[in-house]
């Protein structure tokens, strides 16, 4: 396991890699161990995504997690840049619960990278966000992505 932090205006993201694939985003994250290239790959395309110059991400992840845990992940990165979807969509596309799939976005262990800002309550409602500063940051992505003109 390697971590590479990276400053951005959302604060200093540390990616880890575990074998090969990402494996976790961590907010306030600090280098540990020698930075692969796939470490500084997925820096790269942060620091690019965080310019405005990149709208997708192109590296291996690998959810932990249960298989729904893993599905509800598999949903999240379908949601374009620039778009969201409710925690029914996602439930229903699922044949799941809205709460079930609220709670698996919660522990999206790849934010970020795997798009869970671009998820929203019923009606667009900003139901929270388990990255560093909560609903501020989830509004600064949607913001960043320019999903979030409606948003207060």
């Amino acid at each position: 396991m390697a971590v590479i932090a990276v400053d951005t205006q959302f604060g200093r993201i540390g990616i880890e890699e575990t074998d090969g694939a990402i494996t976790r985003v961590m907010w306030d994250g600090s280098d540990e161990g020698a930075p692969t290239d796939l470490l500084k790959e997925a820096a790269r395309q942060l620091s690019e995504y965080d310019k405005g110059t990149r709208t997708t991400f192109d590296l291996p992840f690998r959810v932990s997690g249960s298989a729904f845990q893993q599905a509800v992940c598999n949903a999240m990165l379908q949601i374009p840049f620039g778009e969201t979807r409710t925690y029914g969509d996602i439930a229903k596309e699922l044949g799941q619960s809205a709460q079930a799939v609220g709670t698996a976005c919660g522990g999206n262990p790849i934010p970020i990278l795997i798009p869970c800002h671009r998820v929203m309550g019923a009606g667009g409602k900003l139901t929270g966000f388990s990255g560093k500063g909560g609903v501020e940051t989830k509004v600064a992505l949607l913001r960043h992505e320019g999903a979030g003109a409606f948003l207060i």
